[in-house]
């Protein structure tokens, strides 16, 4: 039996990503840093590799790289390691990585799991450090400080 359509094909990754980004909302830096103010509930993932993450983080975040997200956003233990409740599919996701195509593919992964209220964010951690350097976390005496560490995954 065959298919009457094939598979589309890109040229690079980021053709990819920038198909995918033209049907997902964005929220830029400052909206995440009004919802953190306001205390409003969102479930922030950072979906960057677990050294990226221990480098430089949102406050509030959540650690799920990438390619684990399809298979432990429905994982009660997850969420119970992350002393959290398991999100609803109609919750509030904001994600982020480095830069931001990463979290473009993992909140195109997350609406095709039936989640609602997904967005990434503009620019990701990047922008965030720029825009807000004394609002995030390090973990400086387990990792030796904030440094840059080789990207994961193309962006």
């Amino acid at each position: 039996m065959s298919a009457c359509t094939k598979d589309k094909q890109y040229d690079s990754a980021d053709d990819w990503v920038n198909e995918v980004k033209m049907g997902l909302k964005s929220v830029t830096v400052e909206e995440l840093k009004q919802k953190i103010d306001d205390f409003e509930m969102i479930y922030l993932l950072d979906v960057r590799e677990p050294m990226e993450h221990y480098h430089g983080l949102i406050p509030g975040s959540i650690n799920l790289p990438g390619g684990l997200v399809i298979f432990k956003m429905a994982t009660d233990e997850f969420w119970e390691n992350e002393m959290t409740y398991p999100p609803q599919k109609t919750d509030e996701f904001i994600v982020y990585c480095k830069k931001g195509k990463r979290s473009v593919m993992a909140v195109d992964a997350l609406k095709r799991l039936g989640y609602k209220n997904v967005s990434y964010l503009e620019g990701g951690w990047k922008k965030w450090e720029l825009t807000y350097p004394l609002e995030y976390e390090e973990k400086l005496d387990m990792l030796g400080g904030h440094e840059e560490t080789e990207e994961v995954g193309g962006c």
